[in-house]
């Protein structure tokens, strides 16, 4: 069983961090490329971070700089930190793969931004 659980999400005040973390019972380590999306209220779900097995990542722009994607294949779990954050960085959080796969959708974590 692949899908991931998410966790770590919260209420945030704008320009302070928070770490997310995704983890599955299945293995992560023959996942070439692991990220994170997120979705606001009315939005469509988007990337923002995406890391490979080789350590090459990817942001995207709103992000860049301030978001870090890391991953743990022993521990079965990817981890997004968040800093500076800012209110439009209030949404749900998920991890996929890339390209994601349907069966391995969470529940997500919400993160709000609020001062």
């Amino acid at each position: 069983q692949v899908q991931f659980v998410e966790s770590g999400g919260g209420l945030v005040q704008p320009r302070g961090s928070l770490r997310l973390s995704c983890t599955t019972a299945g293995n992560i380590y023959n996942m070439y490329r692991v990220a994170w999306y997120r979705q606001a209220p009315g939005k469509q779900r988007e990337m923002v971070a995406s890391r490979t097995s080789g350590g090459l990542t990817s942001y995207a722009d709103g992000v860049k700089g301030r978001f870090t994607i890391a991953r743990d294949n022993a521990k079965k779990t990817v981890y997004l930190q968040m800093n500076a954050v800012k209110f439009e960085d209030t949404a749900v959080y998920y991890c996929n793969t890339d390209p994601a796969e349907n069966d391995y959708w969470g529940q997500g974590t919400q993160v709000t931004v609020s001062s």
